[in-house]
């Protein structure tokens, strides 16, 4: 099951970010042959919400977008923090130029809130973030996962399965949308 094998993708955490929407990511992507290397605003030990901790190999700065395939943004309340990166934020503007995948669940949608990608796409997060997508122009959907062009997102935890399968089917250039998009 190596259908991602040569692919690089960039897992974006950052303190108090969700443990499930963190780890469910990163060995799904592996499991299918990525090579997924965990980035944040600094390389250094993160500790999620409720205790784990992770380290990032790389800051926002030393990635460079014409070398990743797609990036996923754990939830949590670390993307808080990742919003106020402009490093990580040119990077996710980097990578929606170059339609490439950008994936972020729950609390994630925060980031490309902030790196102003969101509007007029369709897209949904945690009922919590709601209004902010709204008010970013977003095209709010109540489903498990939304894909519109090179974006997915996912709603959160529960919704991980989904969320996963979609992204690898995006990566290997499957038409994750057709099959995906609940609405």
């Amino acid at each position: 099951m190596a259908q991602l094998t040569g692919k690089k993708i960039a897992l974006f955490i950052e303190q108090r970010f969700n443990e499930h929407e963190f780890i469910y990511p990163y060995y799904r992507l592996q499991e299918a042959g990525a090579a997924v290397i965990v980035a944040g605003n600094m390389a250094k030990e993160h500790t999620g919400e409720h205790g784990l901790k992770a380290w990032t190999e790389a800051a926002f700065s030393e990635l460079d977008p014409n070398r990743l395939d797609g990036i996923v943004i754990a939830g949590g309340y670390g993307p808080d923090l990742m919003r106020k990166n402009k490093d990580c934020l040119k990077l996710v503007q980097a990578l929606h130029q170059q339609q490439k995948t950008i994936a972020f669940i729950c609390h994630a949608g925060w980031v490309p809130i902030s790196a102003g990608i969101l509007k007029g796409k369709k897209a949904t997060s945690t009922l919590s973030i709601k209004d902010d997508m709204l008010n970013a122009g977003c095209q709010w959907e109540d489903n498990p996962v939304v894909i519109d062009g090179n974006l997915i997102s996912s709603r959160g935890p529960h919704d991980l399965p989904r969320f996963a399968a979609a992204v690898v089917n995006a990566l290997s250039g499957n038409n994750a949308e057709k099959q995906y998009n609940v609405s």
